[in-house]
């Protein structure tokens, strides 16, 4: 089984070509769509007691956890320690499944592929990407989003080019989506034809 990982930086459109995989048939785990349901479940109790009042009505509250993370300058290594072992449980249990269904290809979705050295974890790597102009606008739009935040959450990412150097295949959703759809195909034809890479040193 052929282990694709998908990843880039906020903005670069990664959540819409991850469906695009999905829509082709490639079953695809989500990294930050399992936090969201940690965050409903195993991850409750263990995030209050570490962020107190973080968690309301048994759900943890995302705008509340930014607040005090954004007070804590070791807050996301904290965090960190105690939801990626959960992610880590969710993704195994999602590769058992599908190695056993004998799925060709999956797709591991992973926002911080890179930061979080992952390389070694998937056979493949496919970075989103777009004109940084194109980015910003994108993540500006966004609800109770503040060129601060764009700032803190740039900060913790590795930046773009350097991504696109480390990828096997490149995904430039600037170019409109039925463009990066397209190219969601192509890249799921080469791989399933042996070939792995697009990069001349691989």
């Amino acid at each position: 089984m052929l282990i694709v990982g998908l990843t880039g930086s906020i903005g670069m459109g990664k959540s819409t070509t991850a469906k695009f995989f999905a829509e082709e048939g490639i079953p695809v785990n989500d990294a930050d769509a399992v936090v969201h349901d940690l965050y409903r479940s195993e991850a409750v109790d263990p995030v209050d007691r570490a962020f107190p009042g973080t968690a309301k009505n048994g759900v943890i509250d995302r705008q509340e956890l930014s607040k005090q993370l954004a007070l804590k300058s070791d807050g996301f290594k904290h965090l960190e320690a105690i939801v990626h072992p959960l992610v880590r449980a969710r993704e195994h249990r999602f590769l058992e499944h599908q190695r056993q269904s004998s799925t060709d290809i999956v797709l591991l979705d992973i926002p911080l592929l890179f930061e979080g050295g992952r390389e070694d974890a998937v056979d493949v790597i496919v970075v989103v990407t777009c004109d940084p102009e194109i980015q910003r606008k994108r993540v500006l739009a966004r609800p109770n989003m503040t060129e601060e935040k764009f700032r803190l959450i740039l900060s913790r990412q590795m930046p773009d080019q350097e991504k696109r150097e480390k990828a096997d295949f490149l995904i430039d959703t600037g170019k409109g989506m039925d463009v990066a759809r397209d190219r969601v195909r192509d890249i799921i034809k080469s791989l399933r034809a042996g070939k792995l890479s697009e990069r001349t040193d691989a």
